[in-house]
């Protein structure tokens, strides 16, 4: 594990109670690991990320940009912004919003599987 996945693991314990159960879940799966996503630690299927941890202790998530729009609208997510630049297909939860955590990683990996060969 990298440094940075290291400090964030500290800053973030919250984050990471509730995302370690899902990342021992789903690294059970075939095509499923733990990797490298912008220091810090990402779930991946064949490579591409669906879910990790940010710089501020949120779930974020790759989904169709037409889903995020969905929950953002029923206050479930956020659309992700990094570096000040709204990323399309991206959204956060917060750990306050914990029980969507679990649901909305299965989906990014259903969304994911489908467009990576």
């Amino acid at each position: 594990m990298a440094d940075k996945a290291v400090v964030r693991r500290e800053k973030f314990p919250e984050a990471y109670a509730i995302f370690d159960p899902i990342v021992a879940e789903w690294t059970s799966r075939p095509d499923v690991a733990l990797g490298a996503m912008f220091g810090s630690e990402g779930l991946n299927v064949r490579g591409k990320v669906f879910a990790f941890v940010t710089f501020a202790g949120e779930l974020m998530v790759k989904l169709p940009e037409s889903r995020i729009g969905e929950l953002a609208e029923a206050n479930e997510a956020q659309p992700a912004v990094m570096r000040g630049r709204p990323m399309r297909e991206w959204a956060t939860v917060g750990t306050d919003a914990a029980e969507r955590w679990a649901p909305l990683v299965g989906e990014a990996f259903a969304h994911v599987d489908a467009i990576t060969p």
